[in-house]
C-alpha cells in the first residue's frame, strides 16, 4: 500500500482529523505500541505533544484540558500496564461528562488473542468507562474511526472514548479518505413549545422556586443568570460545579456539595419548585440520594428536569416534566417566555445563610495548632489571589475547607473531579496553565494526592509553566481516618508519615519550594509564586491533622465513639 498515490500513514492521518477538529494537545507517557503516532503529533505545526510522568497525570491533564476548554485533549497510553495507568482519569472524565480521546497502542495484530507481551482486551476493559470503546483492525479505517470518535465524545452527554489500535497499523500508508464522519454545526436541542410555555408558567407561579445548575450549564453561565433574574429564582450548583454561577450573586443559594451545611439543606428543602438544569443529580449533590424529596404518594413531583442525555431525566427522582434539551438553548428560551413583572421573591436570607457558612470564625486564624488550620490558609489564599485564578483541586479533606471558603466569582475557574479521584491537582493544573497562559492556575493537593501525581511538577517545569502548588501537609489520609473514626472508632493505615520535607523534593524536580507553618510565611510564600514567570512553586503548608473537617476534629469523633 505505500505505492499508493497521496498515501500517509494512518496515524498521520488520525492526528490531521484531530487537529481539524479543534483538538490541540496530547498527554502521554510515550510507548512502543504507538510510535507512528506519537511522531505525526509531534510534527504537526497545530499539535503540541505532552509527556509526562506517569500516564495518570497524563489522564488527568487531557481531563482538565477538555473541561477548560470545552474541546476533547488526547490521552495516550501503551498496551496493558499504561492502559491500566491512564484509567483513572479516563473513569474521571466519564463522571465529569468530559470530552476524551483516547489512543491506546494494542500489541501486534497477528499476535492478538494468545496473551502477548502485556496484551489485555483494551476493548473490554475501557467500556464500562468510556461513552464507547472500539479496537481499530485496519490501518485504513482509523481515520473514520477517529473522526467517529470525536463526534461521539461531543455530542450528546459528553465524555471519553478509547481507541485501541495494534501497533502495527499505525505507520501503515493508506490512500487520503476524501470524506469523513464528523460533527460540524450539528443542532442543539432545545425545548418545545408545549414544554417551554409550561415550564415558565411552573416557574412564574411558585412560590419559593429553585435551580440545581449541573455540568451541562458550563457553557450557559449568561442565560443561566438571565432565567434566574427574569424568574427571580435562587439558583444552587452541584457537586463541584461551583463556577457555574457567580457566587457573589444576590441569587446563589449554595453548593451542593459533601458535608452541605445544615442552612442550605434547608433552603433546597423549602422549595416547591425544583428544576433541574444539566445534573445527573449524583450521590453527593442529591446527599446520598435524599433530595430533591420524592413526591408523596399519589401526589405530583415538585421536579423538572432539563438534560441534554435522555437517560439521566428521571433517573434518581420522579419528575412532573423532563425534556430532552442543551442546556443553553432551553435556558434562553425559558428567559423568552419570563413574566413582565419579576415575581417578588426574596432571598437574601437564603444568600446570607451560605455566605455565612464561606466565613470561617474569628478564632481560626488565632488556632493553635499544633499546624494552621485549613480554613484561614484558604482564606489567605482567597484574599491574596485574583478572583481569575484557575482552582485546580485534587481529592480529599482538604478540598471541603476550598469548596466551603472560596468563593467562585468568575467562570472557568473551578477544575476538580466529581468522581473524588486522588491526584488530579497538580495534573490539572499544568494541564490549565498550558491552555490558559495568562491566568493565574493553583494546584489544591492534600500530601496523600500530592505525593501521587506530584512528580508532574516536573512537567511544568521542563515546559516552563509557573504553577502555584499548595500542599496541606497534615500527614494523612484524612478522609478515611474521618470515615474510621465515626464507624469504628479507630483509625488503620491512614498515617503516611511526616512531617515530610516536601518542599526539598519539589526542588529536586526543579521547582522552587518553601515550607509555610505560620500564615505570615504563607503570605511571602503566595507573594514570592505570583512573581514566577518561567517556573513552578510548591508551598508545603503544615495543617492541623485533628482539624478534619470544617465541621468536626478527628480527637473528638475518636472519643465520642
Amino acid at each position: 500500500m505505500s505505492d499508493l498515490p497521496h498515501a500517509r500513514t494512518a496515524a498521520a492521518q488520525a492526528v490531521d482529523v484531530l487537529a481539524a477538529a479543534g483538538v490541540r494537545r496530547c498527554y502521554t507517557v510515550p510507548g512502543e505500541s504507538f510510535l507512528e503516532l506519537t511522531d505525526a503529533m509531534d510534527q504537526h505545526p497545530d499539535f503540541t505533544l505532552v509527556s509526562t510522568r506517569h500516564e495518570g497525570g497524563a489522564s488527568f491533564m487531557a481531563e482538565a484540558d477538555a473541561k477548560l476548554t470545552g474541546i476533547p485533549a488526547v490521552a495516550a497510553a501503551t498496551r496493558g500496564p499504561g492502559a491500566a495507568n491512564l484509567a483513572v482519569g479516563v473513569h474521571t472524565a466519564q463522571q465529569d461528562s468530559t470530552p476524551m480521546v483516547v489512543f491506546l497502542g494494542q500489541v501486534e495484530s497477528d499476535y492478538l488473542g494468545r496473551e502477548a507481551f502485556q496484551e489485555v482486551d483494551l476493548t473490554a476493559f475501557y467500556q464500562p468507562i468510556t461513552k464507547w470503546a472500539t479496537t481499530v483492525h485496519r490501518a485504513d479505517r482509523l481515520a473514520e474511526v477517529t473522526a467517529q470518535a470525536v463526534r461521539v465524545a461531543t455530542t450528546g452527554r459528553p465524555g471519553p472514548v478509547a481507541i485501541a489500535v495494534p501497533e502495527d497499523l499505525f505507520g501503515v500508508r493508506t490512500p487520503q479518505l476524501e470524506r469523513l464522519p464528523g460533527v460540524g454545526n450539528i443542532p442543539r436541542p432545545t425545548l418545545t413549545t408545549g414544554d417551554r410555555d409550561r415550564l415558565g408558567a411552573w416557574l412564574a407561579a411558585a412560590e419559593r422556586p429553585v435551580l440545581i445548575a449541573g455540568g451541562g450549564t458550563r457553557s450557559a453561565r449568561e442565560s443561566l443568570m438571565a432565567l434566574a433574574e427574569c424568574y427571580n429564582i435562587g439558583v444552587f450548583t452541584s457537586w463541584r460545579r461551583q463556577d457555574h454561577f457567580p457566587n457573589d450573586h444576590p441569587l446563589y443559594l449554595g453548593h451542593l456539595g459533601l458535608g452541605c451545611p445544615t442552612e442550605i439543606v434547608a433552603t433546597l428543602e423549602s422549595a416547591d419548585a425544583i428544576l433541574v438544569v444539566g445534573s445527573r443529580l449524583s450521590e453527593i449533590t442529591t446527599q446520598t440520594y435524599r433530595l430533591p424529596e420524592p413526591a408523596p404518594p399519589g401526589g405530583t413531583p415538585a421536579v423538572a428536569q432539563i438534560d441534554i442525555d435522555p437517560d439521566q431525566i428521571g433517573a434518581v427522582t420522579r419528575v412532573w416534566l423532563g425534556a430532552v434539551a442543551d442546556a443553553d438553548e432551553a435556558l434562553s428560551a425559558l428567559t423568552e417566555v419570563a413574566p413582565a413583572t419579576v415575581p417578588d421573591r426574596d432571598w437574601s436570607r437564603a444568600h446570607t445563610a451560605w455566605l455565612d457558612t464561606t466565613t470561617p470564625p474569628s478564632e481560626v486564624a488565632n488556632h493553635a495548632g499544633p499546624g494552621l488550620h485549613p480554613a484561614a490558609v484558604v482564606e489567605h489564599l482567597r484574599h491574596a489571589l485574583p478572583a481569575e485564578t484557575i482552582l485546580a483541586s485534587d481529592a480529599g479533606n482538604f478540598a471541603a475547607f476550598v469548596q466551603r471558603g472560596w468563593h467562585f466569582t468568575r467562570p472557568g475557574t473551578q477544575l476538580a473531579p466529581t468522581s473524588g479521584a486522588m491526584g488530579y491537582g497538580v495534573p490539572g493544573a499544568v494541564a490549565a496553565k498550558l491552555c490558559a497562559p495568562d491566568r493565574c492556575v493553583v494546584a489544591l493537593a492534600g500530601d496523600g494526592g500530592a505525593l501521587m501525581t506530584g512528580q508532574e511538577l516536573e512537567t511544568a517545569v521542563r515546559f516552563g509553566l509557573p504553577v502555584l502548588t499548595v500542599v496541606f501537609q497534615n500527614g494523612l489520609y484524612g478522609t478515611i481516618a474521618m470515615h474510621q473514626a465515626r464507624r469504628l472508632g479507630r483509625t488503620a493505615a491512614v498515617t503516611i508519615g511526616g512531617p515530610l520535607d516536601l518542599a526539598e523534593w519539589a526542588r529536586g524536580l526543579g521547582a522552587h519550594a518553601t515550607c509555610a507553618t505560620t500564615l505570615g510565611e504563607l503570605d511571602k510564600a503566595i507573594e514570592s509564586a505570583r512573581a514566577q514567570t518561567d517556573t513552578p512553586t510548591l508551598i508545603d503548608v503544615r495543617v492541623d491533622p485533628d482539624v478534619i473537617s470544617p465541621t468536626a476534629n478527628l480527637s473528638e469523633l475518636l472519643d465520642g465513639r
